[in-house]
């Protein structure tokens, strides 16, 4: 049930319309990690962090099971920095400052303890690093799972399009999915991608929910509604830790279980969002994340009597 993740381990400082977070933890391996030890361990971390990186997180990532092995500290180095502002509809953003610190020499490195583990979980990250890790695994992962943005479509292409051939699955928002595509329709965007090397593609759409694609197959799954959203910053990367961790621990990537790993994600990006950073994550129990799938199962379940 091994499973490897990749990507960054941050500090973030957000706003949103209803409050400030200050600096805060995040980075996409962060919630990765934290989302998906509620289902499997060990996780197995890649990423890269600066003398800045507080201990104490470290202390509480490798409580949840995380080995840390493959995470580089660089001392006498800052940890990567981003500071967002969100605006009233919580889907927009911009961005206030960058600092790549850390990240701008990053050469992941892949343990020789992490080789052999049946899943990847390549978390938003240069396409180049996610080849990197790729092409450093001795033997392929049953299952190579990729998140990308529109910045490396922007700045990346030609690297982002080789990645893509080596993955199975990749997740993008729905404008990500269509700036890729050249589609304005993402039922023909979804082919267009698949075309591209994944052989299923999750299309992510905020608080409009999620589509999983695959062949002619496809599966829609709604987000929430919830009272209180309070910071989205590491809502997609918690859906995704959901999603691989779900599918790391049943060992099972048929069509048809995705559908589950897709609830259990919404499910822990639900809880992600309702306060600054991770630190809703890390007191959610089994017993909340159950009686969350079940307010999903509620909120879709009807019967019906079909006309005729």
């Amino acid at each position: 049930m091994s499973l490897i993740v990749v990507g960054t381990m941050a500090f973030d400082a957000i706003e949103t319309p209803f409050g400030e977070s200050g600096r805060i933890v995040g980075g996409s391996a962060t919630y990765l990690a934290w989302s998906a030890s509620n289902f499997v361990k060990p996780v197995n971390q890649i990423s890269v962090i600066g003398e800045d990186f507080p201990e104490s997180e470290l202390s509480a990532l490798a409580g949840r099971g995380v080995h840390l092995e493959g995470v580089q500290r660089k001392m006498g180095q800052k940890s990567f920095f981003w500071a967002g502002r969100y605006h009233m509809d919580m889907n927009t953003r911009d961005t206030l400052d960058t600092q790549l610190n850390v990240l701008a020499d990053f050469n992941p490195v892949v343990p020789d303890s992490y080789q052999g583990s049946e899943f990847l979980m390549l978390g938003n990250l240069m396409p180049s690093l996610q080849l990197s890790v790729i092409r450093q695994l001795k033997q392929r992962p049953r299952l190579i799972v990729m998140d990308t943005m529109n910045f490396w479509m922007d700045i990346a292409m030609d690297d982002l399009l080789v990645t893509l051939r080596e993955v199975d699955v990749l997740m993008v928002n729905d404008s990500e999915a269509r700036q890729l595509s050249g589609e304005f329709s993402l039922v023909k965007a979804a082919k267009a991608i698949r075309k591209m090397g994944p052989r299923f593609l999750v299309i992510k759409k905020g608080e409009h929910g999620a589509l999983l694609f695959h062949e002619d197959q496809v599966f829609f799954a709604p987000a929430l509604p919830l009272e209180d959203v309070f910071d989205p910053t590491g809502a997609g990367d918690t859906f995704a830790g959901g999603f691989i961790g779900h599918l790391a621990a049943t060992r099972d990537i048929s069509f048809d279980n995705m559908k589950s790993a897709i609830i259990k994600g919404s499910a822990l990006a639900s809880f992600c969002v309702e306060k600054f950073g991770t630190s809703r994550m890390k007191e959610i129990s089994a017993a909340d994340i159950d009686q969350r799938i079940q307010q999903f199962v509620d909120l879709v379940n009807f019967e019906i009597t079909l006309a005729g």
